[in-house]
């Protein structure tokens, strides 16, 4: 890494009050030992406690605060959106990860790689039913889906060379998809064990609930990621496997009526028929709908999935 060079932190919070100083305080100690220019962003996410009064005592930093809660997604797109640094961290605002660990991150960095991802290896030991083994699968399907295998997707300490994150806006909770939906598109990836802290302060936002709207975003990023801009390709082709199934149970209604004088009003072939049929061209016609939607809403594409309330530097 080169000294000139900024490194830029990006830490979403949300309800951190008790966590916010003593996060600050090791990242500036950290930071500090690197001898690199830095700058510290945090990104309130709508808080109903005093994290907003905390973040305005703290110095370096820029803040940026959410009018409401808009998700940890968001929050990291609009860190994303200031951030200045040739070099961009994310960390999360619980200290969970330990600060220190960047450095080991941005070492690895220099041997070539775009993306170094922390890979929290010991934790949940204690929760394997609750907690590791639902992590353990939703970790293979993003591995599955986006072909870029990790252990830990969801370990927000990552390190991202500025020029990768160019351009790129994730929507709902897939910022833990992230990192592998730049490298499955040619950026470099490589996985580092990291620290991992149990929390002291605060209540976790993570439980079993979060696991399923993570399956939900899998099959979103999914759809998205194929056939954002060709939608016609799979609702077409789900249309014309409906008309395919339609017509095949109709050849077979017909053979079945010539050759072996069947009455096809006692059987169900004619409305399973018509109604393969019908869900064909419903499909069809959607696949055109979303076609015309895709191509005609930029707008829609360009408006932010966060308002932003107020933005201090405290630099």
């Amino acid at each position: 890494m080169k000294d000139d060079q900024l490194i830029s932190v990006v830490i979403p919070v949300y309800n951190e009050e008790k966590n916010v100083k003593r996060l600050f305080d090791e990242l500036l100690f950290s930071l500090n030992g690197l001898a690199k220019k830095f700058e510290i962003i945090f990104v309130d996410d709508g808080s109903t406690d005093q994290t907003m009064v905390e973040l305005k005592k703290l110095r370096p930093a820029r803040i940026i605060s959410f009018v409401k809660n808009s998700g940890q997604t968001a929050a990291f797109n609009a860190g994303f959106q200031v951030a200045k640094g040739d070099i961009i961290a994310t960390i999360d605002g619980d200290l969970e990860n330990d600060p220190r660990d960047i450095e080991k991150l941005l070492e690895k960095l220099d041997e070539g790689f775009d993306i170094v991802s922390g890979w929290r290896k010991n934790r949940w030991k204690d929760k394997i039913l609750t907690r590791r083994i639902p992590s353990w699968i939703a970790n293979r399907l993003i591995s599955f889906v986006t072909g870029v295998k990790l252990h830990d997707h969801g370990c927000s300490l990552k390190v991202y060379r500025g020029r990768v994150l160019k351009g790129v806006s994730l929507g709902g909770d897939m910022h833990r998809m992230l990192a592998a939906y730049i490298a499955s598109r040619g950026a470099r990836i490589v996985e580092v064990a990291v620290s991992y802290r149990s929390r002291q302060y605060g209540k976790s936002k993570y439980g079993l609930s979060r696991t399923f709207k993570v399956l939900l975003d899998i099959v979103s990023f999914y759809f998205f990621d194929r056939y954002a801009r060709r939608p016609m390709h799979f609702f077409g082709g789900a249309g014309f496997v409906s008309l395919i199934s339609g017509g095949l149970i109709f050849l077979w209604a017909l053979f079945l009526r010539i050759f072996e004088g069947t009455h096809l009003n006692r059987t169900p072939l004619p409305v399973l028929t018509a109604i393969f049929v019908v869900i064909g061209f419903q499909f069809i016609l959607m696949g055109l709908l979303a076609e015309i939607i895709v191509r005609s809403s930029k707008d829609f594409r360009d408006q932010e999935a966060y308002k932003i309330k107020e933005e201090i530097d405290n630099r």
